[in-house]
């Protein structure tokens, strides 16, 4: 009895918790350069000789999918997309270096390029500026950004976004969107990343398969439901079996 009330108990807790990864995702499905968020469940026996068997339902494995989603072509000089592999390194909020697949980049009020939410990019040299009186901007593919001034009609080179490629085993999602490395290092510079200029990445959300995995966890969550339904009513026979 025991471990029909538990396995259920804690298997219906965390089928919420799967809906509210799915409909997270949902919700990000435009997202630029978003990452789906997965998670995966597991039986857990409970390791006390009072409780030997009670099992818990437990996450297995969360995590993020890696894949690509699909290029968009925006013909917008300041957008770049990641090709293949790898991340574009930013600054997060707590001045920690952190790695997205958002290269929707624009330049703020003091010159500096940053992603739309302000967060400013890195460069390979640091943070890069952009002159006041730019009127153009070419983005390379090894991110190497050039810029013809009102001044000058010759491009200028004004830095380099850091491109990444650590592996994926070591890089995690944060709480604010970011990937960074599970060792809270910054990761060094890879050569071979590439970048396409005037594109975007879009969300690597499957739709379709997020729709079905809530309608099919939400029938899972009826069936623990049922299954404690099932648990209190047996306990209620036996109770009555007994005190007869």
């Amino acid at each position: 009895m025991d471990r029909l009330i538990y396995t259920a108990m804690t298997g219906a807790k965390y089928l919420l918790e799967r809906q509210a990864t799915l409909a997270h995702n949902l919700a990000n499905a435009s997202t630029t350069g978003f990452r789906a968020d997965t998670v995966g469940l597991r039986a857990v026996p409970t390791n006390s000789p009072q409780a030997g068997t009670r099992v818990f339902t437990v996450e297995t494995t969360t995590g993020s999918d890696l894949s690509q989603g699909p290029m968009m072509s925006t013909s917008r000089s300041l957008d770049v997309a990641v090709q293949g592999s790898g991340w574009l390194a930013v600054q997060a909020n707590d001045g920690t270096e952190a790695y997205t697949r958002n290269g929707s980049l624009q330049i703020g009020p003091d010159g500096t390029l940053q992603l739309a939410n302000g967060m400013p990019v890195v460069g390979t040299g640091g943070s890069i500026t952009m002159p006041s009186d730019a009127q153009s901007v070419v983005i390379a593919t090894d991110g190497t950004i050039s810029v013809k001034t009102a001044s000058s009609k010759l491009p200028t080179n004004v830095g380099q976004l850091k491109l990444v490629n650590p592996p994926q085993a070591d890089v995690t999602k944060s709480l604010d969107g970011l990937f960074r490395l599970k060792s809270g290092e910054a990761a060094d510079a890879d050569p071979a990343v590439k970048v396409a200029s005037g594109t975007l990445e879009g969300s690597n959300v499957n739709v379709v398969e997020s729709m079905v995995g809530m309608i099919g966890a939400a029938r899972q969550f009826e069936l623990q439901m049922k299954m404690l339904s099932t648990a209190e009513q047996n306990e209620q026979k036996a109770g009555t079996v007994l005190g007869a």
